[in-house]
């Protein structure tokens, strides 16, 4: 019967024994998934602040990359326009100073001569403004005489400020040397060449 029961006792105990460690490996299993779940979880999120981080950084150089261009184009051509607009400057003043010099009534003549050998011009006329023309007059008559251009007509026009136009075939056809047209007809000559220069120094 001591027999019976110790063996009952035993049985209980190891009974309760295994109990205990099916539940505690169960608990052990249950917190090492949740364990693995945290861990994954925490992984995963980290993986995302740093994608989210690695696209705001890439956003963000683009961004700088495209502000910096942006401002070097418009830098370029801000100097571009300033240099132009100095080249025009001092085009224009190069050529106002040879208009408002004595080289002007040469300078007609010289044009007149050549366009007077054209075989289809005829009536050739020199229009001038009328503070030139006061001026050039005298000078520019005993020149085109002398270089037997008797036919040639001087004209007074205030349209325009200086320079000459001369004018064929009774007005037919007009020729622009005033100092607006040949200020615009060498800078824009010169312009490209500038650009030229410009891109060669980048």
């Amino acid at each position: 019967m001591e027999i019976q029961l110790g063996e009952l006792i035993d049985q209980i105990k190891k009974e309760g024994v295994d109990a205990a460690d099916t539940q505690a490996k169960a608990i052990i299993d249950d917190a090492n998934a949740e364990a693995e779940k945290i861990v994954a979880d925490a992984r995963a999120q980290a993986d995302k602040i740093l994608a989210d981080a690695k696209a705001e950084t890439e956003r963000m150089t683009k961004s700088s990359e495209d502000a910096i261009r942006h401002a070097g184009r418009n830098l370029l051509i801000s100097f571009r326009e300033s240099v132009a607009r100095e080249l025009k400057a001092i085009v224009e003043d190069n050529v106002n100073a040879v208009y408002s010099s004595d080289e002007l009534a040469k300078l007609i003549v010289s044009i007149v001569e050549n366009w007077a050998k054209q075989p289809d011009a005829e009536d050739i006329a020199v229009i001038l403004n009328t503070q030139d023309l006061a001026k050039l007059q005298e000078n520019l008559l005993a020149a085109l005489k002398e270089k037997m251009l008797q036919g040639v007509v001087l004209k007074a026009n205030d349209n325009f400020d200086g320079g000459f136009r001369i004018a064929v075939n009774n007005g037919s056809a007009y020729y622009d040397y005033s100092a607006e047209a040949v200020v615009d007809m060498l800078s824009n000559y010169l312009s490209p060449k500038v650009t030229e220069l410009l891109k060669e120094a980048e």
